[in-house]
């Protein structure tokens, strides 16, 4: 019986093996992705290359690019096996990559730029839904600007119901997740970045591009290159990217690397900041391409090709980073008007008064305004502009009683606002005759020769100031002489009359520069701001003045001209802000924009007082002053002599002369009209201050009939002379540090009080004082600061 109970010996075994080669067969089914945290239980392989392609079943490996975004081992085999069909598209696609890039051309590489589809979002408003196209398809930014779920491709009929009401697949919503980026193996690299004509000295994928993304796209080597090549399409003054081994120009960024204040932001791409540089290079490119359009995500997010669900999340930080880099004042900046607020809801909530109305108190408001705040601008005068302020009353020319001349016009935001507006600016030429009274022409080799015996002396007090402490400065006028003379003892050189006239010229125009005499300025510090990237390329003459500029930014602000600020309390929660008539204003933010000099003599009082290290910045700096005298004459008497260049230099007959007309400016560089205008400087301010203008012009119409005695030299028809000394809301041209300051003095006047009191205009700017320019970019700075608390 028991044997007849038992089965025969081995056949309970066999059974047994059976049951396992089933589960065996079981698990064969499916792999999972050996990828630690990756959430595809049961993968797909996107590529189906091979006939043997595992899809959505078993294979021995999955080759992990993203969470719902693999390829089966078979897939592998057909490109990397050399004797497999895909072979040779894999083997030339490697060539043209470690042709033109440096990051290792892998399978898995090969795979993320070549073999995975598209995903492209549904353009319409009520829809959004990102659609996976199929392989064939290539994506371009113009299908990506126009695409519509269940979109037509080659006379292919979609049947069915309504194409948006199908549901998105499921990996999209994945992406949203944070932990979905660190689980990305390759970063993402665009093909036909708009950044792509800027960067073609880089490696591509240096700077978040595919070496294979464009026939055009080719690496040259930036040494054999003395400039880069510029495009027809683009403004010569727009290089918003740093070149290889190229430094110290304004306003530049390093396309491969990511800036102090973009870790900061986004601390999530300081590990590898592909992703980001790709987007932020695009989006600047973008904005220096269309600078006269408002750049939206949708204008970016077609530009944006590359494959696979990553471009998903890309749109997605696109927005955060068009934000930020809005906030910051990089793009979406000028004298564009907008209809709609630049940024999200959450920014609207405070209300903030700007105190002057000058290019920092302009750019602000329009920055906040356009940002969706509420913005009141107090102007004390009758007009805006500040120290900028245009003339035309000689015969129509315009000329500046205060700013005029753009000093460098690379990333220079006047040269981005008049390509906005469409003005054109006269370059000036670098010919500067120098004349004697008498009439005759300085020798260029005795110009030459002295200019560089001038520079010397610069150069050696440069190297005298490294070790020296705040406490250790001396006037540059004293220290300048103190160099001169030891030079000329030790050296034996004996200068000529002459040769020593022309030294006085320039360090005329070094007090020109300065806005002030050399024995108030600091031999430490005079040029601070010279440690900074300065603005480097063409210096312009804004013919149509600064006004044209500044009344653009002003237009659709509110402005309260005549209401002159005598108070600001802070004590509160809100910003209380009194005028001189007793009229009250109230908000949450304070930007106080007036000239250094109103702070220096205390007109406006705060509540509570400013705290003391921001009294004494404000009192190390000086309030530099120059004049001007502009006249119109019947007839062009320069011309023959000057022969078409931009100005012409005036040689101080003696020391105490010096500053006195120093430099003529042609006012119409057409040459139609017959307007000259010169610049008072350094010690001969004072002299004229209590002159009547009549007396002013006569006095420089003998220094014109000296420089031209062999000629007529007509009387002038019209005339005017500054006054910025008795301006009652300027009382200065321009700022300077004095004996014993530093440059950390503009940082510190720039520094908030309590974050409801801040503070811009060209003396709050260390990097570009005395300028236009740096008084706009302070108020961008200060519109940043307000919107990111």
């Amino acid at each position: 019986m028991k044997r007849c109970n038992n089965p025969p010996p081995g056949q309970t075994k066999r059974k047994a093996t059976d049951t396992e080669e089933e589960e065996d067969q079981s698990e064969k089914k499916y792999r999972k992705c050996e990828k630690a945290g990756c959430s595809a239980t049961y993968p797909v392989c996107f590529a189906s290359a091979s006939e043997r392609c595992a899809k959505n079943g078993y294979t021995s490996r999955w080759y992990h690019l993203s969470c719902g975004e693999h390829f089966c081992n078979e897939c592998f085999d057909h490109y990397y096996r050399s004797h497999k069909d895909g072979y040779e598209t894999y083997a030339s696609w490697k060539r043209v990559w470690t042709g033109n890039g440096k990051s290792e051309p892998s399978l898995k590489a090969f795979m993320a730029d070549q073999q995975l589809p598209y995903w492209v979002q549904c353009t319409k408003p009520d829809c959004g839904k990102w659609r996976q196209l199929t392989k064939e398809i290539q994506l371009t930014a113009s299908l990506a600007a126009t695409y519509r779920c269940g979109m037509k491709f080659n006379n292919v009929k979609t049947e069915g119901p309504d194409q948006c009401s199908l549901p998105e697949d499921l990996r999209v919503a994945e992406v949203i997740d944070s932990w979905w980026h660190s689980m990305l193996i390759l970063p993402p690299l665009f093909k036909d970045s708009p950044a792509n004509p800027f960067l073609t000295a880089y490696y591509p994928d240096c700077v978040g591009m595919s070496p294979s993304g464009s026939t055009t796209f080719s690496r040259c080597i930036i040494d054999h290159i003395p400039h880069p090549p510029v495009h027809y399409w683009l403004c010569p003054y727009f290089q918003p990217f740093y070149q290889p081994n190229e430094c110290g120009k304004a306003l530049c960024v390093r396309p491969d690397m990511m800036e102090l204040d973009e870790l900061y932001e986004f601390p999530e791409f300081s590990r590898d900041p592909t992703m980001y540089l790709a987007l932020r290079n695009l989006i600047l490119a973008s904005w220096h391409r269309g600078c006269k359009e408002v750049l939206t995500p949708q204008n970016c997010a077609p530009h944006i090709i590359v494959r696979g669900l990553v471009r998903v999340r890309c749109v997605q930080e696109m927005d955060r980073v068009l934000l930020f880099m809005t906030r910051k004042g990089l793009i979406n900046t000028g004298v564009l008007s907008v209809k709609q607020p630049l940024l999200p809801e959450r920014y609207h909530n405070n209300n903030v008064i700007v105190i002057g109305a000058g290019a920092s108190g302009l750019a602000a408001a329009r920055q906040l305004q356009n940002f969706g705040m509420q913005v009141v601008m107090l102007e004390a005068s009758e007009r805006i502009g500040g120290r900028v302020w245009d003339d035309t009353s000689l015969g129509g020319v315009t000329v500046g009683r205060g700013a005029q001349i753009v000093n460098g016009c690379v990333n220079n935001p006047i040269a981005l606002m008049s390509e906005q507006l469409s003005i054109k600016m006269h370059k000036l030429g670098e010919r500067c005759d120098l004349f004697q009274e008498g009439g005759s022409a300085t020798d260029p080799a005795i110009d030459k020769r002295m200019d560089f015996h001038f520079n010397a002396i610069l150069d050696v007090v440069s190297e005298w100031r490294k070790d020296k402490s705040q406490n250790q400065d001396t006037p540059l006028g004293e220290k300048i002489q103190e160099v001169y003379k030891t030079f000329l003892q030790e050296s034996g050189v004996q200068f000529s009359q002459l040769e020593e006239k022309v030294l006085q010229f320039h360090l005329s125009n070094l007090e020109y520069a300065c806005g002030s005499t050399l024995d108030q300025v600091s031999a430490r510090s005079w040029d601070h701001n010279e440690f900074f990237a300065q603005f480097s390329g063409d210096h312009t003459l804004l013919t149509e003045g600064y006004s044209s500029v500044l009344n653009k930014l002003a237009e659709g602000l509110d402005i309260r001209i005549k209401s002159p600020v005598q108070a600001i309390d802070y004590s509160g929660d809100i910003v209380k802000v009194t005028s001189s008539n007793g009229t009250q204003w109230t908000a949450q933010k304070v930007l106080v924009t007036v000239p250094l000099t109103l702070l220096q003599k205390n007109i406006i009082q705060f509540n509570p007082p400013l705290p003391e290290r921001k009294l004494k910045a404000i009192h190390s700096l000086g309030a530099g002053l120059i004049e001007k005298v502009a006249l119109q004459f019947p007839f062009r008497f320069w011309d023959g002599k000057i022969q078409g260049a931009d100005y012409f230099g005036h040689i101080p007959p003696s020391p105490d002369k010096r500053g006195m007309f120093g430099v003529f400016y042609d006012m119409d560089p057409q040459g139609k009209r017959s307007v000259l205008m010169s610049v008072i400087s350094g010690e001969a301010v004072p002299s004229i201050r209590d002159m009547e203008d009549k007396d002013v012009a006569d006095q420089c119409m003998k220094v014109l009939r000296e420089l031209f005695k062999e000629q007529e030299v007509p009387d002038p028809v019209n005339y005017f002379v500054t006054r910025w000394s008795r301006d009652m809301w300027s009382q200065m041209s321009y700022s300077f540090v004095k004996t014993g300051g530093s440059g950390e003095a503009y940082d510190i006047i720039a520094e908030d009080v309590q974050g409801k009191v801040f503070f811009a205009g060209e003396a709050t700017n260390r990097h570009f004082p005395q300028t236009v320019t740096g008084a706009y970019l302070s108020g961008v700075r200060e519109a940043s600061k307000i919107a990111a608390l």
